[in-house]
């Protein structure tokens, strides 16, 4: 489930969601909700007695310093990702910033464990191949909880394809080195949920799946929603 939650996507959706209306019932976004919250349950029992206690033991054990690093560490590999999407929105600028930001973080930063970019004013963005589907006008297409990697939607899970064919953690050779990246990415992940999950309310799986769709929603138009065409939603 966490996965899925690809760059504090929940973190940044409950945030949202607490500041928006949220979205009334619409049979047309999730006209899986039966399949979608079997998965749910699936993915949230996972978490609760197993991702969730390795995350405490690991916030427990990990200096804040050395753990900050770590997560610096896959932002800045993230950050390649973004770069690439941004060139394919035609977001040049921002591919600029982002190139910078891997050439600063990669370099100055010893390999992104530091993050010499923020404080030099180099701004971070987030994008993925969902968002640049959904740039060029792709449909989101129904909301779907997939096991495992949780909360997405039909165009959001065909960009999982390429998401993983740019991620450099996928062209690693050593297959434990690559196991080892990516289990310690999804721990990552989980350890900056951990005080944002307190804010969900209600039907945690109704909150979420709202919450997910407003933040997609509000990524793919850079944050200008009133100007978003919502046939592409």
């Amino acid at each position: 489930m966490i996965t899925k939650f690809r760059g504090l996507v929940v973190a940044g959706a409950v945030a949202l969601a607490l500041s928006q209306p949220v979205m009334a019932e619409n049979v047309e976004v999730d006209p899986w909700e039966g399949f979608n919250r079997a998965m749910f349950n699936f993915n949230d029992g996972l978490d609760t007695y197993a991702l969730k206690p390795v995350t405490k033991g690991y916030k427990a054990v990990m200096p804040d310093m050395a753990e900050e690093g770590v997560h610096n560490f896959f932002e800045n590999l993230a950050d390649i990702g973004t770069l690439i999407n941004n060139l394919l929105q035609g977001k040049f600028e921002n591919a600029g910033k982002d190139f910078a930001r891997v050439s600063f973080n990669s370099t100055f930063g010893l390999a992104g464990f530091i993050d010499v970019a923020s404080p030099m004013g180099i701004e971070k963005h987030e994008e993925d191949f969902g968002q640049t589907f959904g740039y060029w006008g792709a449909s989101s297409g129904p909301y779907v909880v997939l096991p495992f990697f949780g909360p997405t939607t039909v165009r959001d899970g065909i960009g999982m394809y390429p998401d993983t064919l740019v991620d450099p953690v996928y062209h690693l050779d050593d297959t434990g080195a690559r196991n080892a990246l990516y289990l310690t990415r999804v721990i990552d992940t989980r350890a900056q949920l951990l005080a944002s999950e307190k804010l969900i309310s209600g039907d945690k799986y109704t909150f979420i799946r709202d919450a997910y769709l407003q933040k997609r929603e509000f990524d793919i138009a850079d944050g200008d929603v009133e100007n978003y065409d919502e046939s592409n939603f």
